[in-house]
């Protein structure tokens, strides 16, 4: 598959596109990056033109303050008359769909419809402690030492026994996110808190969630589709956090009635 770089917000965020047709968004999380859809490309490729935006801190986009508001409106600039339109569907996994509601919130007129895949609004105190251990560990051991940290969020027991490079594989992932860029996420999912403001988000919605996700469990992604007007839930048997990268055909089919 070819892709075109391509460049936003005066050069500050980074992309690529692939494929024809209306606008798609894709935000990667944050134990992720943008090769963890891969696997669906060809399906939304044939559908979308598809554009997988780096965050910040990722892969040449340009690290920003800490601030679940600020990533929404940053990210936020892709949306104009020379790069994306008004009717883009935008996909969010992990922390890139935390800030897809917060930018649902914030500019919701700006693009159409949100599919949101372990996502949540806001992490109780033992979530928010994760990210917190995280950010001090990057801070003095360096950005692959969450390696095994991050494997075990992303991915469940019995997949990282059927792949046993895993960690090795997310190791390869993290080494190209500047350590900044990685804390100052971390620290953004500590203090986000939008669950409140969820009944405002007046956007079509489809929540998909994996049955094993341990960095965002199917709790928080029901809240999700409760929470936002008319949104609907679709759940992943045996699925982890990040079901394009593990489940990408049932991850298909959770979405492709929604997408069309």
């Amino acid at each position: 598959m070819e892709f075109k770089p391509v460049a936003f917000a005066a050069g500050r965020l980074t992309a690529v596109q692939a494929g024809s047709g209306p606008d798609l968004l894709v935000v990667h999380s944050l134990l992720a990056d943008r090769t963890a859809f891969n696997p669906v490309l060809p399906w939304l490729t044939q559908r979308f033109r598809v554009s997988l935006v780096n965050l910040p801190g990722f892969h040449g986009s340009a690290c920003i303050a800490p601030g679940i508001e600020g990533y929404a409106d940053h990210l936020a600039q892709l949306f104009t008359p020379q790069g994306l339109s008004e009717q883009t569907v935008v996909i969010g996994n992990g922390f890139g769909g935390t800030v897809a509601v917060a930018m649902a919130l914030r500019h919701g007129a700006k693009f159409g419809k949100l599919v949101l895949s372990d996502v949540a609004a806001g992490f109780p105190p033992e979530g928010r402690k994760a990210f917190e251990v995280m950010a001090a560990k990057v801070e003095n051991e360096g950005i692959g030492s969450v390696a095994t940290i991050s494997a075990n969020r992303v991915f469940h027991e019995a997949y990282l026994a059927a792949h046993p490079g895993a960690v090795d594989e997310r190791r390869r992932v993290l080494l190209g996110i500047d350590p900044q860029g990685f804390i100052a996420a971390c620290r953004s999912l500590m203090t986000a808190d939008l669950t409140p403001q969820l009944g405002a988000i007046c956007k079509p919605t489809r929540v998909v969630c994996g049955e094993l996700d341990a960095a965002t469990p199917p709790p928080l992604c029901r809240l999700l589709a409760d929470k936002i007007p008319g949104a609907s839930y679709r759940e992943l048997p045996g699925c982890g956090h990040c079901p394009p990268l593990e489940q990408p055909e049932a991850f298909i089919r959770a979405i492709e009635d929604f997408l069309s």
